[in-house]
């Protein structure tokens, strides 16, 4: 598991629950098709089909898809390569060791809770690992830390990272905690990045208010997740810088 998923299988509980709901429809189509069952089921094929690409999209990304889409993510930052970087729910560490190979002169500090449900084999130790086989490990640190309490100065931090984790965060009021943290900490200029699947409205909000210069973005891959997950799913990306 290790070497299949070195950042950590996503939301493996959504992944188990997309592959029992496909193997359970295409269960049922099957028996429909025998003429096993006292009613006729039609149309099941297609559901099963729908969540079984959605579990094979999610074992996709854990295994390769994330590690080349973060690059992507943190070309949207400017980088002089010595900042202080703060990734938020760091989890096993793909954004912080990529931004530490960004920063040859600065730091990463990772914050989580370490939540095993969020990421398969969440803790400090997989990002120090991760941070040593990709030859960062000086230069990344993590603490336990909740992101609604930021334990940072004001100004303290260059750059924010933080990639499907605030949305962890149930009530619209401690997003809004989080959000302003992150305009708290960040020095003036300072630039933020957002990775979400769902609230970037309200991130933007929420920065956009703290004076910040917010620029919201939605991939082609948003729309499938609207569709598949019913509109519970708007996947976005956020880049902001704080005022001087």
């Amino acid at each position: 598991m290790k070497t299949l998923f070195p950042y950590g299988l996503d939301a493996p509980p959504v992944v188990r629950n997309l592959v029992l709901g496909s193997l359970a429809c295409w269960l049922v189509f099957a028996l429909n098709a025998a003429h096993r069952l006292p009613i006729i089921v039609n149309g099941l094929q297609w559901p099963g089909l729908s969540l079984a690409i959605g579990a094979l999209a999610m074992i996709w990304s854990s295994h390769y898809g994330k590690l080349r889409r973060r690059e992507k993510l943190l070309d949207h930052l400017d980088w002089r390569g010595d900042e202080h970087v703060l990734d938020i729910g760091c989890g096993r560490g793909l954004m912080a060791v990529a931004a530490a190979r960004r920063t040859p002169r600065g730091r990463v500090t990772g914050i989580d809770i370490w939540q095993s449900e969020d990421l398969s084999g969440n803790g400090p130790d997989a990002v120090a690992a991760n941070a040593a086989r990709e030859g960062v490990a000086a230069r990344v640190e993590t603490r336990t830390a909740d992101m609604r309490q930021l334990p940072f100065a004001d100004g303290a931090i260059d750059t924010v990272v933080s990639c499907a984790a605030i949305h962890n965060i149930y009530q619209a009021e401690g997003r809004d905690r989080a959000i302003d943290g992150i305009a708290r900490v960040l020095r003036p200029g300072g630039q933020v990045l957002i990775d979400d699947i769902r609230h970037l409205p309200q991130y933007a909000e929420r920065l956009r208010a703290a004076g910040f210069e917010v620029d919201l973005m939605h991939g082609i891959d948003s729309v499938f997740w609207r569709v598949l997950s019913l509109g519970s799913l708007a996947p976005g990306t956020l880049v902001g810088r704080k005022p001087l």
